[in-house]
């Protein structure tokens, strides 16, 4: 199978599964606004992936990824808020405080976060051996990464920036837990998915932390690069709002030319990540994958 019909297919049971979650009105309703709203669904199919890589299934993973796509879907409801960046659109829609006023839409977002873990610590399957050391593991590589050392310690000190200068090594800081804590949480509980019915190398979790790691840095460059380039119909949500609010972005600090020759070394090296291992399934995916993301439109 070529890389777009996997892609297509990885994408396809990520929506169906996420779909089945949160049918109710009130606050379900708000929660369901913005899970299904679209978006790449790179999180979960990261997961997906890397347990096919290490020789396990991707409907192994699926609830793995969909508790990750939960927690970052929270993320960005609380992003958008006039607290932080005072968004009013996301992914072409109004964004859900727009929609459904900011008390709701905090709890949606709050909500979110505990139905993430709850989805990965109550996934099924029939692991032969560990199944709920499994799954404590990967709830655990989820916490990390969105906590104080993670994704929302990447947030704060990025509040905290008041217009005053940063150089791109600050923003790489910022940005490696901002950005890059969620995406290494999505690809270790893929490898830990694939634990449960099999004996895994041990190394293969490094490398599923490293290539993420060089992954969330050319990302965050790149959706950089497209906010000083492109228009907000391409993107699908406003553009320049860092500038607005008086922040750094690497295309202001290093331009354009110097921040997609970062990109393509960053993509290179979490290529390079991948070969630390012996996987027992495919990489082949994963590797086309950062080839696409870092020439991504949107």
């Amino acid at each position: 199978m070529d890389f777009q019909r996997q892609l297509d297919q990885a994408r396809q049971m990520t929506e169906a599964r996420l779909r089945e979650f949160f049918p109710g009105g009130g606050l379900e309703e708000a929660m369901r606004y913005s899970l299904l709203a679209g978006g790449k669904r790179i999180r979960p199919i990261l997961t997906m992936k890397f347990c096919e890589a290490a020789g396990g299934s991707m409907e192994e993973a699926l609830d793995f990824g969909c508790g990750v796509e939960m927690l970052h879907t929270y993320s960005l409801i609380h992003d958008d808020m006039p607290c932080m960046d005072n968004d009013d659109l996301r992914r072409g829609k109004p964004t859900n405080h727009k929609v459904y006023g900011e008390c709701a839409a905090t709890l949606a977002g709050d909500a979110l976060q505990a139905a993430a873990f709850r989805t990965v610590l109550t996934a099924g399957g029939t692991w032969r051996h560990g199944g709920e050391s499994v799954k404590a593991l990967a709830a655990r590589i989820l916490a990390e990464a969105a906590g104080e050392q993670g994704m929302c310690g990447g947030q704060y000190w990025d509040t905290l920036g008041g217009g005053q200068p940063r150089t791109a090594e600050v923003l790489t800081e910022i940005n490696d837990k901002k950005t890059g804590a969620l995406l290494r949480a999505a690809c270790m509980m893929g490898v830990a998915a694939s634990m449960g019915r099999r004996a895994v190398d041990g190394a293969c979790m490094d490398a599923a932390r490293d290539y993420a790691t060089y992954l969330g840095l050319a990302f965050q460059i790149r959706d950089d690069i497209l906010d000083a380039v492109s228009t907000a119909q391409e993107l699908g949500k406003p553009i320049g709002s860092d500038a607005a609010n008086g922040k750094a972005t690497y295309a202001s600090l290093l331009g354009v030319d110097a921040c997609e020759e970062r990109v393509l070394s960053y993509t290179a090296m979490a290529k390079e990540a991948l070969m630390g291992c012996a996987w027992a399934g495919e990489t082949a995916f994963l590797l086309e994958l950062a080839d696409s993301l870092a020439t991504r439109k949107n």
